[in-house]
């Protein structure tokens, strides 16, 4: 991870405009995300404001290394910590009953509360001077609700403009959002992954002794958990290579459009080959990265290859599908 850090006049600064209720948007290993004070309800207000974002969808709140969990849930079972003890600080969301003192809005007025301790340096420097290392910054991804994640200073610039307060620093390596485990309901559902990431439901299970198992019905809202998601504004779809020919007809006189797979598929002018990474880290640290740059070279189209249905893919393939999912009829 790079050695880039905020001074420390940077750092006061961010402190002191969370304390006083308003944004910062700060880096983590996965994106960057746009923070208000946890325990502060018109901050918190203030996220679903920029963002525009449902009151409704749950933010996540990041802690500091070694907070003391309890503090935001009354009931930390021994699953908890282990998954702690083993993935913390890093890309893993873990959702736990809220404690009463707790304001419903940062749980989108649910029981439960998601808790991420990040491991980027930025976060951690920002965290252990935040409420002297007692406060919670809660912190969805620094975009506009819906739209594709950010995975650097300059994108949420894009986004917000001068309107956000801005931490910056390098060393974004994780690239998509973090893992989502909820153990609120242990007694009558068992460990459900509600959204993949970097820390796979295989890893969960070497730490629990269990699978977690896919959502059900009664699960809690989580973030970035809407059918469709992280979408850019060009038209993008999933297909395999020989259905390119379709898609190339049905472009306008002057369209063009983007091959985003293994090998070129067409010498067709029109189509714009993009090597897709190989592997799903290098994946998953691309994916957002380069939505935001096709969608400035004016295509008509993006088409992207399907990925493998392996688990260590199921992130960077939740990601990609829901991006997807936001042009089911286009």
């Amino acid at each position: 991870m790079s050695s880039r850090m905020p001074t420390a006049a940077e750092l006061d600064e961010a402190v002191r405009l969370l304390e006083a209720g308003e944004l910062v948007a700060f880096p983590t290993e996965t994106v960057y995300g746009l923070g208000a004070d946890a325990e502060n309800p018109e901050a918190v207000a203030r996220i679903f404001a920029a963002k525009g974002r449902p009151s409704n969808h749950p933010v996540i709140v990041h802690v500091v290394d070694g907070a003391d969990v309890g503090y935001w849930s009354d009931d930390v079972p021994e699953a908890a910590q282990k998954l702690i003890d083993a993935f913390w600080p890093g890309p893993l969301t873990i959702i736990l009953k809220r404690a009463a003192h707790i304001p419903a809005a940062v749980a989108g007025g649910q029981d439960s509360i998601g808790l991420r301790c990040p491991s980027h340096p930025v976060a951690q420097a920002l965290l252990s001077r935040f409420r002297r290392g007692r406060g919670g910054i809660a912190a969805p991804s620094a975009n506009k609700f819906g739209q594709v994640s950010p995975t650097t200073a300059e994108h949420v610039r894009d986004e917000f403009g001068g309107s956000v307060y801005v931490l910056e620093g390098d060393g974004v390596d994780v690239g998509i959002e973090s893992s989502i485990v909820d153990l609120s309901r242990l007694d009558t559902a068992g460990p459900v992954l509600l959204r993949p990431g970097a820390i796979t439901a295989a890893m969960m299970a070497d730490v629990l002794g269990t699978m977690p198992l896919p959502p059900d019905a009664a699960a809690p809202r989580a973030s970035g958990t809407l059918k469709a998601h992280y979408a850019p504004r060009t038209t993008l779809t999933l297909a395999q290579a020989d259905a390119l020919p379709q898609y190339l007809h049905g472009l306008s006189a002057d369209g063009r459009l983007a091959w985003v797979g293994r090998a070129p598929a067409t010498s067709d002018p029109r189509c714009t080959f993009v090597e897709a990474p190989a592997t799903p880290d290098a994946y998953a640290q691309e994916l957002y990265r380069l939505l935001r740059r096709l969608d400035k070279e004016g295509f008509q189209r993006l088409v992207f290859e399907p990925l493998p249905e392996s688990l260590e893919w199921d992130g960077v393939r939740d990601r990609l599908g829901r991006a997807a999912a936001a042009f089911e009829d286009c």
